[in-house]
């Protein structure tokens, strides 16, 4: 017994004095960078370096990054994609929902505790600028992963979508884009470049973690004639399942163990794919399938891979849904509390193309909900004080929540959970020939009394993907008090307002979290109050006669097509009369020879029409709570 007993002191103390703290320092700036070869622009970079430093940390470290903003022009943050975040939701990241922005000249310090494994990265999380070059991974190695002694070397592969334009520059929310169509990336990376060799030893295995850092567009990633092992999705180990070909969208993450061939006569393409589903207008240049290599011989011949210009239609990638856990964790009984929403795209009032989910888009509120959250006291329970835009659903302390995600969209949706992974029960359409089929006819929702039968031992990620025209069904425990963002992790679609709010276990979060003096100072230069409901009104928390609001809806009876039409006539009509008023207004030229007039010279005007489109967004079922 006394042995038993100094083995666990041994065994604690030694896990106490493994843990270290990893400091970073971020000074966050502008660089230039030309990563496709094709066109030189100015990034966001740290230190004056571009591609951004990978974070590494070992599980159970504590870790630290001093961020000074240095950009001069813009505001930003840091979140720090797939950390749980326990007891510190205001390190999450997202501006108005965790923390005020961090404007030019600020400093704010990210200061927290990494008590989970895997892979993961990190990225702007604030006026959707980490397109502008602003992401890159964060691995947390695990000393006691099952599969440590499977593998000799490990490497980190990011995948990532490219425009040569800065986000701001792109006409997205505009009267010239009422449809809402996503800009389209001008190429697409692989660890910041293209073109790239991975170097490898014959027969040896590697661990391979896989990171979608992109803005929009998911890919499909394989390697010519070799297969691997699935051992991780999105920081949840997975039991070793083989695999020849996966489809990973922007957010999510796998880790591999691939083993090579006990030659050295040729290297192999490493291929990705991108899903041109996903893309309205594909130019001519625009190189969807791009080859880097498993480089085993330096002198051996780098061939490009054979494939069609577009072969996404013909790829059969591995189905995560039906990836086991390795953990075994089993189904969650029946939820306590069911969010039920559908994604609707259409527009609002200005013209503009926007994201609903029922008939919200978010529209950020003026004090950022976790500070709402701190000074509302025994208020912070009533979901009202946290604004009608933000669609916030409070959550009670471990109650088991079923999140029902409609899509009424004919485009897919990779959705990401902050604060939590969750299990992932259900998804229609089913896995057919091409991944995420489009369903024929009219959507389908999900129908609690008519449904596959749910798996015993779920798939388990942070990050899943909607399928068009189809839902999906999730489950995780309210055990993490916080504020948490839900939303669709393609950037245009998270602009366009496709996001709601977890309010988990308020009460537990005013005794839990400590906000630094620091962070407060940050919103003071900023100019963003800090107390307050989501109006800033700090005598009446549910008088939100101040908030910020949606557009408003539009007319009945407008389609896109028809704000299309509309805008575009007006503008011809504008710039009718503007050449009838410049031609009447000019003075005529008299000739000695003849009396002749002839108009001035051409005036254009170009006057914003009034906007109209499509159908307003219909309420479909909302948040109901069970027992």
């Amino acid at each position: 017994m006394a042995n038993f007993l100094l083995a666990a002191v041994l065994l604690l103390f030694g896990s106490l004095t493994a843990a270290k703290t990893v400091t970073y320092d971020f000074n966050v700036g502008w660089v230039t960078a030309n990563p496709d070869g094709l066109a030189e622009r100015k990034v966001v970079g740290i230190n004056g370096q571009w591609p951004l430093p990978v974070i590494e940390v070992d599980k159970g470290d504590r870790l630290v990054v001093n961020m000074y903003n240095g950009l001069g022009d813009k505001n930003a943050s840091i979140h720090f994609h797939g950390m749980y975040q326990t007891d510190t939701s205001n390190m999450d990241g997202p501006s108005m929902v965790t923390q005020c922005p961090i404007g030019p000249g600020s400093s704010f310090t990210y200061n927290f505790t990494v008590n989970q494994n895997g892979t993961y990265w990190y990225h702007c999380h604030t006026d959707f600028c980490y397109p502008d070059g602003y992401r890159q991974a964060l691995i947390v190695h695990d000393r006691d992963a099952y599969f440590n002694d499977d593998y000799e070397e490990e490497f980190t592969v990011t995948i990532s979508d490219w425009y040569h334009d800065f986000v701001e520059d792109i006409r997205f929310l505009s009267l010239y884009n009422p449809t809402g169509a996503e800009p389209v990336p001008n190429s697409f990376l692989l660890n910041d470049t293209q073109h790239s060799s991975l170097r490898v030893k014959p027969n040896t295995t590697y661990l391979i973690r896989l990171i979608n850092i992109g803005a929009f567009v998911s890919q499909f990633f394989y390697i010519e004639d070799h297969t691997f092992k699935i051992v991780e999705i999105d920081g949840i180990y997975t039991e070793p399942t083989e695999a020849d070909t996966l489809y990973i969208s922007v957010a999510q993450r796998y880790s591999i163990l691939l083993t090579t061939k006990n030659s050295t006569d040729k290297n192999y393409p490493i291929v990705t794919v991108a899903d041109s589903d996903l893309l309205d207008v594909i130019s001519p240049d625009l190189q969807l399938n791009n080859t880097n290599w498993l480089e085993y011989n330096a002198d051996a011949a780098h061939a490009q891979a054979v494939m069609t210009v577009d072969a996404s239609s013909e790829i059969v990638p591995f189905d995560d849904i039906t990836l086991v856990p390795h953990d075994h964790m089993e189904l969650l009984p029946e939820p306590d509390f069911e969010i039920n929403v559908t994604v609707i795209m259409g527009n609002l009032r200005n013209g503009f193309g926007y994201a609903f989910l029922n008939d919200i888009t978010y529209t950020a509120p003026k004090v950022p909900t976790l500070y709402t959250v701190m000074s509302s006291s025994g208020m912070a329970t009533n979901a009202d004080i946290y604004g009608d835009y933000t669609h916030p659903m409070v959550l009670q302390k471990n109650d088991v929540v079923q999140l029902v995600l409609n899509n009424a969209d004919g485009g897919s949706h990779p959705f990401h959970l902050h604060g939590h992974n969750f299990q992932v029960i259900d998804r229609q359409p089913p896995y057919g020939e091409h991944f995420y089929d489009f369903v024929d006819g009219d959507p389908v929702a999900f129908d609690p009394n008519n449904h596959s039968a749910f798996p015993a031992f779920p798939a388990r990620r942070d990050t899943f993907v909607l399928p068009p025209q189809g839902y999906y069904v999730i489950r995780f425990v309210a055990d993490n008090p916080g504020v948490w963002m839900f939303h669709c992790h393609i950037d245009w679609h998270l602009a366009q307002g496709l996001a709601m709010t977890l309010i988990e276990a308020p009460l537990e979060i005013q005794q839990r979290h400590q906000i630094p003096q620091q962070h407060y100072d940050v919103c003071r230069a900023a100019g963003v109050p800090f107390v307050g409901n989501a109006a800033a009104d700090t005598f009446d928390l549910t008088d939100l006669s101040g908030q910020n609001t949606q557009v408003a809806p539009l007319p009945g009876g407008f389609t896109a097509r028809g704000i299309v039409a509309l805008v575009f006539s007006c503008i011809s009509a504008f710039l009718g009369m503007g050449f009838i008023t410049v031609y009447g207004l000019s003075e005529p030229k008299v000739s000695k020879r003849n009396l002749t007039s002839s108009p001035g010279d051409e005036v254009s005007s170009e006057n914003e029409a009034v906007p109209s489109a499509s159908v307003e967004p219909k309420h479909a079922a909302a948040a109901t709570s069970q027992g």
